[in-house]
């Protein structure tokens, strides 16, 4: 790992002063794909520009900087990623000056990289996930005249502290703990567009999550590809957590994501001894076929899992228990996705985030026989989403007539009449919008559940 050092990083900041000083009103547009820490990568990219003078917004026809933040953790996302950046060679046919950048895991594929280079001859500079910190100084070369620039990642990884953030959300906020995966799943390219395993430094992170806290954020949720395998001296994960809950404030704590191997009772107990950890726990499961699960690589067994969720339960009655799903991994057959429904009937999965296997260049996976034709694999989809579906709704209807503690958020995106937020289970409650409810966004609200859906609560909120 490479960490980077404060001169280094007092750099950039000369190198945003001096785009700063060239900025007339200039504007920037960032499109962000893929998981929460790339939202969090894209915060990171927007504190960059606003200190170099750029307003942010939220349309591209606007913007005289336009940043596309990929994912790759299936093609589906890379060529959306793709297709929007074409959409963007327009733009800069009608502005010239307009400077357009790509970055994010995408963009350390060597094919997707060259093909960039290639095909999109308008796009100014690409940035790899472990040299974002550099972005001012691309900025700021490239503005002056440079060539186009095209930088990837230093093999080890970096670290980088100190550089601006701007928030998308007042009340929530994402804080990264670790950067990276050791794990090599068979299906997973992470390890190979993200490097591996850095772990912040534990005072930096209480520092920024006790910030947030003073500054009246209400929901902080921790990022990592696998934040169980945190370390930083003597802090484990657990340790991690104990200490942030003990930080003053009225504030919840969220964290993803946890791998299975290594979720430790340890951390079961933290959570539970403390009430300001949501009563939410993201446990990846991918497959309930022990078979498929060591064809993955993922060095546990359903048992193994069983005996978490089961110890989770234990210790905490309430909490909501979510997951991720694969299906139509190589060679699974159909009793093997059978095993899976089985494992969803038994946890009874509040929520399940569920994909069809994609492969995924260098990834073990890809290379194997026995790849599940697509109508087999879309049809073991629909299967295993109307499973959980019935399990999500006869969860939610369970909650009717309770009262659950609710982060009130703002405006429903899909009814102005209405209010959202998300009750300690992370599940999406609504309720009526009116001059007392308006009082209570950015607030916790206890709300009585009137009513259930598959995917949302409706409620009202109680004296």
């Amino acid at each position: 790992m490479i960490k980077i050092t404060p001169n280094q990083i007092k750099q950039q900041y000369e190198y945003m002063a001096q785009v700063r000083g060239k900025n007339p009103g200039w504007k920037c547009f960032v499109r962000t794909f893929g998981c929460q820490q790339n939202e969090a990568d894209s915060e990171q990219i927007a504190g960059m520009a606003r200190e170099m003078g750029y307003a942010i917004v939220d349309t591209p026809e606007e913007a005289d900087l336009i940043m596309v933040n990929t994912c790759a953790v299936r093609e589906h996302a890379e060529l959306r990623a793709l297709s929007v950046t074409g959409q963007f060679k327009k733009l800069k046919e009608k502005n010239p000056n307009l400077m357009i950048g790509v970055c994010g895991c995408m963009v350390t594929q060597e094919h997707r990289l060259n093909a960039i280079k290639k095909s999109y001859p308008y796009v100014d500079f690409l940035i790899g996930t472990g040299m974002l910190y550099k972005f001012p100084q691309i900025l700021a070369e490239r503005m002056a005249g440079g060539k186009r620039s095209f930088t990837v990642d230093e093999p080890e990884g970096s670290l980088a502290e100190g550089l601006p953030v701007e928030r998308a959300s007042a009340i929530k906020s994402y804080v990264s703990i670790m950067y990276g995966c050791n794990n090599f799943c068979t299906y997973c390219v992470v390890p190979y567009t993200r490097g591996r395993e850095r772990s912040r430094n534990a005072d930096e992170i209480l520092r920024e999550v006790k910030t947030l806290a003073d500054d009246g954020c209400r929901e902080i949720t921790l990022l990592g590809q696998n934040v169980n395998s945190y370390r930083d001296g003597d802090y484990n994960f657990a340790k991690l957590l104990r200490e942030i809950c003990r930080i003053d404030g009225d504030f919840t704590v969220r964290f993803m994501t946890s791998h299975p191997k290594d979720a430790s009772r340890e951390l079961i107990d933290v959570m539970a001894e403390s009430e300001k950890c949501a009563r939410q726990f993201h446990l990846p499961l991918q497959s309930g076929s022990a078979r498929i699960l060591r064809e993955m690589n993922r060095r546990y067994t359903p048992e193994g899992y069983l005996a978490l969720v089961d110890y989770l339960r234990e210790k905490m009655p309430d909490v909501a228990i979510s997951s991720d799903i694969i299906v139509g991994f190589p060679g699974e057959s159909d009793a093997e996705f059978e095993e899976t429904l089985a494992m969803l009937r038994r946890v009874e999965f509040d929520m399940v985030y569920s994909f069809i296997y994609s492969p995924r260049p260098l990834t073990p996976a890809a290379a194997m026989d026995c790849q599940i034709p697509a109508e087999v694999k879309s049809a073991r989809f629909d299967r295993l989403l109307e499973t959980q579906n019935e399990i999500s709704l006869a969860k939610n209807l369970a909650t009717v007539g309770k009262i659950q503690r609710v982060l009130v958020e703002g405006v429903s995106k899909n009814s102005d009449e209405m209010l959202t937020g998300r009750a300690d289970s992370n599940k999406l409650v609504h309720i009526p919008r009116n001059a007392d409810t308006e009082k209570l966004v950015g607030c916790f609200a206890p709300v009585k559940i009137t009513k259930a859906e598959t995917f949302a609560l409706f409620g009202e909120p109680i004296a």
